[in-house]
């Protein structure tokens, strides 16, 4: 059953590099399970149908529309002032902003992509401006938009809460402090880049400034605040968090600002859509192939391997294999956790591992997997935004790299980190 469960996993992982779309890639790997194996025809419809009744799913579209609506509103430009009028001052300070305007901007759109779109198209050309090199500037936009995966709403965190049945609150709570920590790593490597380069602040700072420009930025930044408040509080579910949302953000472009016109709307809620019934359609097909992978003993065999090969009390060097493995995964398939939590979930079970703080671990390795070749996904969008060569944008990418690798291992070490915020909810 193994050699057939190897059979598998390499159509996908072949299909995938050949460039063939993710959904075609593991909809084919599943049917060559089910010829190989001689399986009954019908599981592929209904594994496929029950990965997408959790109801924890509703919130994905909603959240998506919301985030949609809001980078549709023009917010960009109130939070980039804002950040500057906060970062400016400091050495190689639009880089510093660059980071600041992700942490904002992806706490209201809920996927790095999007905020890579969103943020990216005003940011990499100001720092080329402003002569900061194209490739770096690329680089950072790229890895500082892994931000908005981590702060909620957060879009993998819905995902993974739909496969694992942790409690989405939790998982916004755990990883709002790894996301503001992973700002600081990223501004850290942008201070000791500018100071080896001579990079200039962009401007003084002044009080007058940050409180006119914050004004203007309070009101976005509301969202993810009502949002992870209200879920903490009880005050609504987050089925109805989402739904808050996406009226919030209504409110704001149409009633407040006026800068979203229907024509705008029609269009933002056709992308939601479609983006939806991608994710959607991945996920279906993703916990078929979870289904069909259980079927061959995959993850008893991975549980045992890890139990035989490291049998001490301590489960820190199973959760590094573990993540390894996912990151390998990550820098071939795209979206990654409805994909390997089937896989995992077994072994995190059997290792009493907190799945509060793998949901982190497992985001910020979604992350990794994102500026990691081959793929390397956000590396490529930022390199398409900033009309730069890919390869020069991965080299220049590697600081950044580093320091993502190193706090994950610091998240691994420390669970406190996304432990100690949920731990108030119980």
């Amino acid at each position: 059953m193994l050699l057939l469960a190897l059979a598998t996993i390499l159509t996908l992982c072949t299909l995938a590099v050949l460039g063939m779309p993710i959904i075609i890639s593991l909809a084919t790997s599943v049917v060559v399970f089910l010829l190989l194996s001689g399986g009954w025809d019908l599981a592929i419809p209904q594994q496929t149908l029950s990965g997408i009744t959790d109801y924890i799913l509703v919130t994905l579209p909603l959240f998506i529309l919301a985030g949609g609506i809001m980078n549709a509103s023009g917010i960009a430009d109130r939070l980039f002032a804002f950040a500057s009028a906060m970062f400016g001052w400091l050495r190689g300070g639009l880089a510093h902003v660059n980071v600041a305007v992700s942490l904002m901007f992806g706490g209201m759109i809920g996927t790095s992509v999007a905020d890579l779109a969103g943020s990216g198209s005003i940011v990499i050309p100001k720092m080329k401006q402003n002569g900061y090199p194209g490739p770096f500037s690329a680089a950072l936009t790229a890895t500082s938009s892994g931000i908005g995966i981590l702060v909620p709403p957060s879009s993998p965190m819905i995902l993974y809460s739909a496969v694992t049945g942790t409690s989405l609150g939790a998982l916004f709570l755990a990883g709002l402090i790894p996301g503001l920590l992973l700002a600081a790593v990223l501004m850290l490597v942008v201070s000791i880049l500018a100071r080896r380069h001579g990079w200039k602040p962009m401007q003084g700072f002044a009080w007058s400034e940050l409180i006119r420009t914050g004004r203007q930025a309070i009101l976005p930044m509301g969202l993810p605040t009502l949002v992870l408040g209200g879920l903490v509080f009880g005050l609504f579910t987050p089925s109805e968090a989402g739904a808050f949302a996406v009226a919030y953000a209504l409110f704001l472009a149409m009633a407040i600002y006026r800068t979203l016109s229907l024509a705008d709307l029609r269009r933002v809620t056709v992308e939601a859509v479609v983006l939806t019934g991608e994710v959607l359609i991945v996920v279906g097909f993703s916990v078929a192939l979870g289904w069909a992978l259980s079927q061959a003993r995959v993850p008893v065999a991975l549980s045992d391997g890890l139990q035989y090969l490291f049998p001490f009390d301590s489960n820190v060097v199973q959760i590094c294999l573990l993540l390894l493995l996912a990151l390998i995964a990550g820098m071939i398939l795209d979206p990654l956790i409805p994909m390997i939590m089937p896989v995992l979930l077994p072994s995190l079970l059997m290792l009493d591992v907190d799945l509060v703080h793998f949901g982190v671990l497992i985001v910020v390795t979604v992350v990794i997997g994102q500026i990691t070749p081959p793929v390397a996904l956000a590396l490529l969008v930022a390199a398409r935004i900033g009309q730069e060569e890919v390869v020069s944008v991965i080299r220049a990418n590697t600081p950044f790299l580093i320091g993502l690798v190193i706090f994950l291992f610091v998240l691994i070490l420390f669970p406190s980190l996304s432990t100690w915020l949920p731990s108030f909810m119980k």
